[in-house]
């Protein structure tokens, strides 16, 4: 994986099949803009492309995770509009082209370990995220409303299916800061763990995944993201069977697990990595 050339918002780092990326933009709280959107969807990029990358892990450093987009890209939008310019076609405050939420669902398993504070879209980026690890430290918002404005990234589906229907409500429509035990109670992230311990934890489960099957776990991936609000059983039971006979039967991965199993060995993919705890 080449490295991307001198970043001005993100860190980049890689230890055997786990890239790190973090957010460093501290002196703002780590506020989004769109050179970090950009910057973030190139590493993205370039991990998905490099096959010895097994999953990523996002976080921020210093006292936030990220609070939000940055009040300098807010007033430039509202000169814009002030001035009658078109406003640029795109989604949530990202550059006109970029789909993150795609991205992010077709991307390797990806792991947020949120540090600090996390509000707007600083939370519904990491949201179309396969797990949330939280910091003690951390605190979470989405504030939309406070603000007269309505959430983005399609965090209204994602709220719904990680809290469910009541808990996304509460959260939403009061606008209320929770704490990261209040937001694990809720169902929005995934365990809470000591300050000192989020990156360990976070990299420990980032290599368990990456020891995996890549082309299956991908492909675990669409079907949660297909499956996941389908209410059409029999269309469920399909997704999963058209993939399991056309991709996994007869996958190498698959012959590999099933040889280690008799031969009583853990099996080899290929990765050159095993299992962390």
């Amino acid at each position: 994986m080449a490295e991307l050339t001198a970043p001005e918002t993100i860190a980049i780092a890689r230890d055997a099949a786990v890239v790190t990326i973090t957010l460093d933009r501290p002196d703002r709280m780590n506020a989004w803009n769109t050179t970090m959107a950009r910057e973030l969807r190139s590493v993205l990029e370039e991990a998905n492309d490099d096959p010895g990358v097994g999953a990523i892990v996002v976080t921020g450093r210093g006292r936030g995770f990220c609070a939000g987009a940055d009040v300098a890209m807010l007033d430039e939008r509202r000169e814009r509009r002030g001035r009658g310019d078109p406003e640029p076609v795109d989604h949530g405050g990202m550059p006109p082209g970029l789909d993150w939420v795609a991205l992010c669902r077709r991307s390797k398993p990806l792991v947020a370990a949120v540090n600090g504070v996390t509000v707007g879209i600083g939370l519904t980026m990491i949201l179309p995220f396969d797990v949330i690890i939280a910091s003690e430290a951390a605190r979470f918002g989405v504030g939309f409303t406070k603000v007269g404005l309505l959430p983005e990234l399609a965090s209204s589906h994602f709220l719904v299916q990680r809290m469910g229907f009541g808990k996304a409500s509460e959260f939403c429509l009061s606008g209320d800061m929770w704490t990261a035990q209040e937001a694990a109670d809720g169902g929005l992230v995934n365990r809470v763990v000591p300050p000192e311990r989020l990156a360990q934890e976070a990299a420990a489960l980032a290599g368990r995944i990456a020891a995996n099957p890549r082309p299956q776990v991908r492909l675990l991936k669409l079907l949660l993201t297909d499956n996941g609000s389908e209410t059409d059983l029999e269309l469920v039971q399909n997704r999963e069977d058209d993939l399991n006979r056309s991709r996994c039967v007869t996958s190498p991965e698959h012959a590999e697990a099933v040889a280690a199993f008799f031969e009583k060995r853990p099996p080899d993919f290929g990765y050159g990595t095993s299992p962390q705890t």
